[in-house]
């Protein structure tokens, strides 16, 4: 295999696997969330998520995506601790949108990577700069948020 392809494949999979986490992360912190309102908003961006999968791996239809929805084994520590952060917080609420801010962060992080680093197919490109840039805007709105709270 080229091993130029490789390379996107192995970027386009990463981001995969961070929306996965969040996937995951926003379902965790639905289930640990009180307010009925913060509740709703971790399930709409769990399911906002599974459309930024669906989207990812429309963009390059031939590259060699993951299909289950697994997540990672940081991804799996972090809703691990999301569990003992709202165990020992007294504000449940709070916590989670902290570990939202930090995941959504994080994700950023990821997105900018791979657009610096590889030569992405067009659509792809496309794709992943939307998603990065939905989420930059997104991350404002969790933050107003957390300041309201």
């Amino acid at each position: 295999m080229n091993n130029d392809i490789k390379e996107i494949e192995d970027s386009i999979n990463d981001i995969i696997q961070k929306n996965e986490d969040a996937i995951k992360g926003y379902e965790k912190a639905a289930e640990n969330s009180e307010e009925i309102g913060l509740k709703s908003y971790f399930q709409n961006k769990s399911m906002e998520r599974r459309n930024f999968l669906i989207e990812l791996k429309a963009s390059a239809p031939a590259l060699k995506t993951r299909n289950d929805v697994d997540g990672s084994v940081s991804g799996a520590v972090h809703r691990a601790w999301m569990d003992v952060k709202t165990f020992f917080s007294g504000d449940n609420d709070e916590a989670m949108l902290e570990e939202a801010i930090r995941g959504d962060k994080a994700a950023i992080e990821e997105y900018n990577e791979v657009l610096g680093d590889t030569h992405l197919p067009l659509e792809a490109a496309v794709v992943i700069r939307k998603q990065r840039d939905w989420l930059m805007n997104d991350l404002k709105t969790i933050k107003t948020l957390e300041d309201v709270r």
